[in-house]
């Protein structure tokens, strides 16, 4: 298990912005995120939520600040990081010919899971693929690509858990189940850092809400006090 220096976030960004040539995708903002929480990040398509969850995953480098994970600036090539943090991203590639089950025998080979078969049944089971571990990608649906990907996230260690807007193309009872699976990855102490559309899918989850507009923070708090103000506000 990582540990975070002197007990603080386990992520911690700090005046961290984004600039895409003349284009400010993400303005200064400051960030937490620590154990055993879920902080949600929300609002519109290109309003800098897929940009910070880049540069948290360490699959971006913030043009000004400072983006640390466990006290050390984050790198996705670093060993830490990629025993430590798992990406559930936008519709990943899938490898077309290997099926559900080999692509998380796939991921625990690479994370020297003790155990993977009973991990592997688990996870499956979990997110109501049983029926599929012998299917391979192309013969799934969008939600159950979606659910694939997120099993791929399960079936290995990770202390910080970040998820881009993982409720898209599931049906309500896929929502509930994936609410109730965030809500057990906290008690199991991750930190989880979550981008959504979905309002009732934060305020279910999330100890923190953030809301972006055009790369900004317009709003930043308890999840229902946030959504309070934005209603108010619209």
């Amino acid at each position: 298990m990582t540990e975070e220096p002197g007990g603080g976030a386990l992520l911690r960004l700090r005046g961290v912005s984004r600039r895409y040539g003349e284009r400010q995708a993400l303005h200064p903002l400051d960030l937490d995120v620590r154990r055993g929480s879920c902080t949600a990040l929300y609002g519109h398509n290109g309003s800098g939520k897929s940009t910070l969850l880049r540069i948290a995953a360490g699959r971006d480098t913030p043009t000004a600040g400072r983006a640390l994970f466990a006290g050390r600036p984050i790198d996705e090539d670093d060993p830490r990081v990629r025993a430590s943090v798992a990406v559930v991203g936008d519709m990943a590639a899938c490898y077309p010919d290997l099926t559900v089950r080999e692509h998380l025998q796939l991921v625990t080979l690479a994370h020297a899971v003790d155990e993977p078969d009973d991990w592997i049944d688990r996870v499956l089971a979990d997110r109501g693929l049983s029926d599929h571990g012998e299917a391979l990608p192309m013969s799934l649906s969008s939600g159950q690509l979606q659910s694939l990907h997120l099993a791929a996230a399960l079936v290995r260690p990770r202390d910080l858990l970040i998820l881009d807007e993982p409720e898209q193309r599931l049906d309500p009872a896929a929502r509930r189940r994936l609410a109730g699976l965030l809500r057990a990855e906290k008690a199991d102490g991750v930190a989880v850092l979550l981008a959504t559309h979905h309002a009732e899918l934060a305020e279910a989850v999330a100890d923190r809400m953030v809301v972006l507009e055009e790369g900004r923070v317009i709003a930043d708090g308890p999840p229902s006090d946030v959504l309070e103000r934005l209603e108010r506000r619209s």
